[in-house]
């Protein structure tokens, strides 16, 4: 009679171990595991409408976490349709709250912890992260408020380089919103990806993407070098009252909430978020302002949404040519 080795017993729980401490597990969205058919609990009670605002609700979707597993949490006002569920503290977390989270008006939360401002200019491209072997730029689209010296602007796409590769991650122009509409638009090597359906995957070597939410929502990872989620939201008529902003009903400036997560990172790194992981980091916004604002924005300037040559590149790519693109997603 054959006997099973001791080793062949105790591996499957190894491995699970190795999984629950594993820092990317640890942080994974709504969705990042399929859960198991049938095993959904009941939603919570919604809460009541402030200003006409419903907040959306989450559930943490990992069986690696059984006291969370599937259960749903309505997401605080302040975030009411871009927060997630964090299956660690079984708590709905605001993602633009977060170190690496870029939102708003651009609003960034550095690596080191501290809030800023950097505004850029409208329909121009900016170095986000530039690393040797990591580059990601920003294209903004923007308003112009005749009262400021400044656009109103918003990040509208990614383009992110990684070893050979370009990926492209922007939403789509849309004068009405509507969160049952697909508003995402991917790209990787400059072949668009048809994003079919709310279980939509793609894999290819090292890159995965898993859908954060039924639509206009995304998780992008490439093994041992980033890791980004993506959401498509509007300016609401509310938001626009609130800020000046004087949207109008032929655009309703979608763009993108995001938040980044980096595992191998350089002490070289820069561009407007990259420099704030750098262990000897300064911040140089003024803190005690009430918008603190990043300044410098000639140096982080760069001529495409594929392109490298801002001032403070240190992306390195073999062919060494820099390439040119508009981030322009329709």
């Amino acid at each position: 009679m054959k006997t099973t080795s001791p080793l062949l017993l105790w591996l499957p729980l190894l491995l699970f171990a190795w999984v629950i401490e594993s820092p990317v597990a640890a942080q994974q969205p709504e969705v990042a595991i399929p859960a198991a058919p049938g095993k959904s609990g009941p939603p919570v009670k919604p809460i009541p409408p402030l200003n006409g605002v419903v907040p959306k609700q989450v559930r943490c979707l990992s069986p690696l976490f059984p006291l969370c597993f599937n259960q749903w949490h309505n997401c605080p006002f302040e975030c009411a349709n871009t927060c997630f569920l964090d299956c660690v503290s079984c708590k709905p977390v605001c993602s633009c709250n977060t170190p690496g989270a870029v939102c708003q008006d651009p609003r960034f939360v550095g690596g080191d912890g501290v809030t800023f401002f950097f505004h850029g200019r409208k329909n121009e491209d900016f170095c986000l992260v530039s690393d040797p072997n990591l580059h990601i730029n920003g294209h903004f689209i923007g308003k112009r408020n005749q009262k400021l010296t400044r656009d109103f602007t918003w990040v509208q796409s990614l383009g992110i380089m990684f070893d050979d590769h370009q990926l492209l991650v922007g939403a789509k122009r849309t004068s009405t919103w509507d969160d049952n509409e697909e508003h995402l638009y991917i790209s990787f090597n400059g072949t668009p990806l048809s994003l079919d359906g709310p279980n939509w995957n793609y894999r290819n070597s090292s890159l995965v993407m898993t859908r954060t939410s039924s639509t206009n929502g995304v998780a992008i990872e490439v093994q041992d070098n980033f890791r980004i989620t993506a959401a498509v939201v509007p300016i609401g008529a509310e938001e626009s009252r609130i800020h000046g902003y004087n949207i109008t009903n032929d655009d309703c400036f979608a763009h993108l909430e995001l938040g980044f997560k980096f595992f191998n990172l350089s002490d070289k790194v820069d561009g407007v978020l990259g420099q704030t992981y750098r262990s000897n980091y300064v911040s140089k916004v003024k803190l005690s302002a009430n918008m603190p604002v990043m300044g410098g924005i000639p140096k982080y300037s760069t001529s495409g949404i594929f392109a490298y040559d801002c001032t403070v590149s240190r992306f390195a790519r073999a062919n060494g040519t820099p390439v040119t693109g508009s981030g322009k997603v329709f």
